[in-house]
């Protein structure tokens, strides 16, 4: 019970966080603010919405209207209080980050839940926290940030196997998420602010 109760606060969290990042970039496309709630949606339940059918089980928010009203509070949030976060520096970058580190958890221990092995727990944790911003980008028609140069999907990756290291150590699932979730964020954001990238490919 302990343990639903914290893979099911990860997961509402982690919702509100992405939420707010895609709102953000509806906003700064001039969407309406249904248009934005759309876009919010996407980057809140898609990458879960593709865990879970990978899974063969229900979409998480089909369960509970929580996921919904979560994004709706979203929404207001960025409408209500959005001016005074934009003058914050790489404010959106910190709930776009926070989003991918919970929701990278949230597939992990989603995972483990069904018996898959770590490796399959991994993979599903960056699904889970890198497929929204896809479906993000390709709605609001742009490149989408998995692709550029800067690290993304990798911080999801090397997050789940600071939780798999966890698990190794005997440590508990709390712990486990702890260090994911420092893990995840630290990487990206040190990513960001060093300009660290993976090498590109080259066409000849």
């Amino acid at each position: 019970m302990e343990q639903d109760l914290i893979y099911n606060l990860i997961e509402l969290l982690g919702t509100f966080a992405f939420a707010i990042s895609g709102i953000r970039h509806a906003a700064a496309k001039e969407f309406d603010w249904f248009g934005g709630y759309i876009c919010g949606i996407a980057v809140a339940i898609g990458g879960g919405t593709l865990r879970d059918v990978m899974l063969g089980t229900t979409p998480f928010w089909m369960t509970t209207p929580i996921y919904m009203i979560c994004t709706a509070v979203a929404l207001l949030t960025v409408v209500c209080f959005g001016r005074w976060m934009e003058p914050l520096k790489n404010a959106w970058l910190v709930f776009d980050t926070l989003g991918l580190a919970l929701f990278t958890i949230a597939g992990i221990q989603k995972s483990l839940a069904f018996d898959h092995p770590f490796w399959v727990a991994i993979i599903m944790g960056c699904i889970t926290g890198s497929a929204g911003g896809v479906i993000r980008d390709v709605l609001l028609n742009n490149e989408p940030v998995i692709f550029h140069k800067e690290i993304y999907a990798m911080a999801c990756i090397l997050g789940g196997m600071a939780y798999w290291g966890m698990n190794v150590v005997g440590a508990s699932v709390e712990m486990a998420a702890v260090v994911s979730f420092l893990v995840t964020c630290l990487i990206r954001f040190l990513a960001v602010r060093y300009h660290i990238s993976l090498p590109l490919l080259k066409k000849e």
